[in-house]
C-alpha cells in the first residue's frame, strides 16, 4: 500500500509512526521544528488513517509491509524509527522482523506486553456521532462533547473529521480498525532479539509502560534503556514536546 507521507528536513532518515486514531499530522510541529533540522524526517499516515488508503486488512504484518514499501520507494536502506503507542508496537515488529532496516529505535509509552481492550468508549463515540448530519465543525464538536467530555481527547479525535461537500465525514476506516483492534493488543513475540540501540520513553502518569516492564522488554531488546517523563501521561510528546525532543534527539545523536 502506498502510504500518504510528509517529509521534513535533510540528513539521515527518521521515520515517525503515529498511534491508533492518529495521523502523521499529529507529529508535524515536532518533525518540522525539532527533528527536521537534523534528520530527513518522514511522517506517514498508516493504513486506514488520515489520507492513506482504506483497506479491510488492518494488522501488524500488513503495516510492516506498508513501511517496507515506503522505505523501498524512497530509497531508504535503513532508518531510525520512532513510534508512539500502536506505532511503537509496529516499530517493534519492524525491528524484530527486519533488523537490517532499523538503525536506532525509539518507543514512546508502549511495551511489547499484551494489553486489555480499552478503546471501546472511543469506538462508541465515533459510532454515536454521524458527522454527515452537521454543517460545521463546531456542531460536530458539540455532538461529540456529549459522549467525550474530555476536551483534549475530543480535539484529538476531531482531527479525523474532514469536509465532504456541505457536511463532514470521518477520514479513518472505522470498520477495518475495529476488526483488527484485538489482534493489535497481543504480546509482541520473536524468536530472535533486536540487538540494536533502543530507547523506551514512558510517561510517569501513564499506565501503559512501567519501570518493571524492563525484564520483558530486554528479552526482545537486550540493549534497551528506559527514561521517564515525570509530569507526562500517555500523550507525552504532546504534553511536553520540548522535553520529549531533548531526550530523543540526545539518544539519536550520541
Amino acid at each position: 500500500m502506498k502510504l500518504y507521507r510528509t517529509t521534513y528536513g535533510q540528513g539521515p532518515d527518521l521515520l515517525i509512526l503515529h498511534g491508533i486514531f492518529g495521523a502523521g499530522g499529529n507529529w508535524a510541529t515536532l518533525a518540522r521544528k525539532e527533528y527536521g533540522p537534523h534528520y530527513r524526517t518522514w511522517v506517514p499516515d498508516l493504513r486506514n488513517h488520515g489520507r492513506s488508503p482504506h483497506d479491510p486488512g488492518f494488522s501488524f504484518p500488513e503495516m510492516v509491509d506498508d513501511l517496507l514499501e515506503l522505505m523501498d520507494d524512497e530509497g531508504m536502506e535503513s532508518a531510525h524509527i520512532l513510534g508512539h503507542s500502536m506505532g511503537g508496537k509496529l516499530a517493534m515488529h519492524l525491528a524484530l522482523e527486519h533488523p537490517e532496516r532499523v538503525n536506532k529505535l525509539i518507543i514512546a509509552d508502549i511495551g511489547p506486553k499484551a494489553y486489555p481492550e480499552s478503546h471501546g468508549p472511543i469506538f462508541d463515540a465515533f459510532d454515536a456521532v454521524n458527522p454527515s448530519q452537521y454543517g460545521s465543525r463546531k456542531a460536530v464538536d458539540q455532538a461529540m462533547k456529549l459522549v467525550v467530555p474530555e476536551f483534549g481527547l475530543r480535539q484529538f479525535l476531531l482531527k479525523n473529521l474532514e469536509r465532504e461537500g456541505d457536511s463532514y465525514r470521518w477520514s479513518i476506516n472505522l470498520p477495518a480498525i475495529r476488526n483488527g483492534y484485538v489482534a493489535l493488543l497481543r504480546e509482541v513475540e520473536s524468536w530472535e532479539p533486536f540487538d540494536g540501540e533502543v530507547l523506551f520513553v514512558r510517561g510517569a502518569k501513564s499506565n501503559y509502560l512501567k519501570e518493571d516492564d524492563m525484564a520483558s522488554i530486554r528479552a526482545l531488546f537486550p540493549f534497551a534503556e528506559m527514561v521517564s517523563m515525570e509530569e507526562s501521561g500517555h500523550w507525552l510528546h504532546a504534553e511536553n514536546p520540548a522535553l520529549f525532543a531533548k531526550l530523543t534527539l540526545s539518544f539519536l545523536a550520541r
